[in-house]
């Protein structure tokens, strides 16, 4: 009897439970990195400042249940708010769902391991500043949160010759 797909194969954005929701985060943390917009051209700049809640280790909210009380503008991903922003990393769960693309093979429901993001170059650890020792933003302007690590898709391929 083969087995039966997963949900985010089978279940849409807008149709999920929360907590299956909640599950295509990676914890990679790059949604929690500051964020400049030119406000005369809009123009979008990733910085390496993490909010003062994201655990660099672990790349999760160190108080995600109340952290609109310490962050208010926090933003909460849900498939109303998906269409309208335009800053999540190409590697998100929710991005790449929204986009119908299929979860990559680092992301902790495909691999099993909250790890292999990390393993993958995915996630922020080891790469980012505290916002309360930053300084000013404009001078961590970076380009890699919006980009797709080379890590991440070397396995990819390697996989693909393996099979």
């Amino acid at each position: 009897m083969p087995a039966e797909p997963p949900f985010w194969k089978t279940t849409p954005l807008d149709r999920m439970t929360d907590a299956q929701r909640e599950s295509l985060c990676d914890g990679c943390g790059r949604c929690c990195l500051h964020k400049l917009r030119d406000e005369d051209t809009e123009e979008l700049a990733f910085t390496n400042v993490s909010c003062r809640l994201l655990d660099t280790g672990s790349c999760r909210c160190s108080r995600y249940e109340t952290r609109r009380d310490w962050v208010p503008d926090c933003v909460s991903l849900t498939p109303a708010s998906l269409a309208a922003i335009d800053w999540l990393p190409p590697t998100c769960g929710y991005r790449v769902l929204a986009e119908g693309r299929d979860l990559a093979w680092w992301h902790p429901l495909v691999s099993g391991s909250a790890e292999t993001v990390h393993e993958a170059g995915v996630s922020v650890r080891g790469r980012v500043l505290d916002e309360r020792r930053a300084g000013l933003l404009e001078d961590h302007v970076v380009d890699w949160p919006g980009e797709v690590p080379r890590a991440s898709l070397r396995k990819i391929v390697r996989k693909g010759r393996d099979q």
